[in-house]
């Protein structure tokens, strides 16, 4: 089956060095797309704890969905953890629009091996 996607390639100023380019997703099989920011700071462990801060990645919009969501802490104590997953259901706001509760726990890393929870919720 296929999906019809609209959308448009941006090329960077290759100042990520994960990707030089991106991909703007406008409609998914004819419906628009949204995203939401998310940010917080994990749990304190073994001394310390980390910021984080992303996006999601596109979802319809006008329907029940999730997002899937990826980033990387800030660097403390000499390293930084992955933070992945997706996020709960859209819950509506009374003046319309809605957020998503996420929560989980980051990758192990750190020089004693170790790994953080964090949680909250992304923009309206």
């Amino acid at each position: 089956m296929d999906i019809p996607v609209n959308g448009f390639l941006y090329h960077s100023d290759d100042s990520d060095p994960m990707h030089s380019h991106k991909l703007f997703i406008t409609s998914w099989d004819g419906m628009p797309v949204h995203t939401h920011e998310f940010k917080g700071i994990t749990s304190f462990d073994d001394g310390h704890s980390h910021q984080y801060a992303g996006t999601t990645e596109p979802a319809p919009s006008g329907i029940q969905h999730t997002h899937r969501y990826f980033t990387f802490t800030s660097i403390d104590n000499r390293h930084r953890h992955q933070i992945r997953g997706i996020t709960g259901p859209a819950i509506p706001v009374q003046n319309g629009g809605h957020y998503h509760e996420f929560s989980g726990v980051t990758t192990v890393d750190g020089i004693t091996p170790h790994r953080h929870r964090y949680s909250g919720r992304t923009s309206l």
